[in-house]
C-alpha cells in the first residue's frame, strides 16, 4: 500500500470510529433495527478499533515524513 491509502484509510477509520464512540449513532441506529442486545458489547470493539486506527494514522504520516 501506499502512503496515501494508507492515511486515507487511517483517517476514515479513526473519523467512523470516533464518531461511533462519541455519538449515539450506532445506539440509535442498532435499537431501530432491534439489535440493542449487542449495545453492551460496543466499548470492547469500537474502543480498539478506534486505536488501531489512530496508530495506523500515526505509522502513515511517519512513513510519508521519513520519505
Amino acid at each position: 500500500m501506499t502512503n496515501q491509502q494508507l492515511l486515507r484509510i487511517g483517517i476514515t477509520g479513526t473519523a467512523i470510529s470516533a464518531l461511533c464512540c462519541f455519538t449515539p449513532i450506532l445506539v440509535i441506529l442498532l435499537g431501530a433495527a432491534g439489535l440493542s442486545a449487542a449495545l453492551g458489547y460496543l466499548d470492547l470493539v469500537l474502543l480498539p478499533a478506534l486505536a488501531a486506527f489512530i496508530l495506523l494514522t500515526n505509522y502513515a504520516l511517519w512513513r510519508r515524513q521519513a520519505t
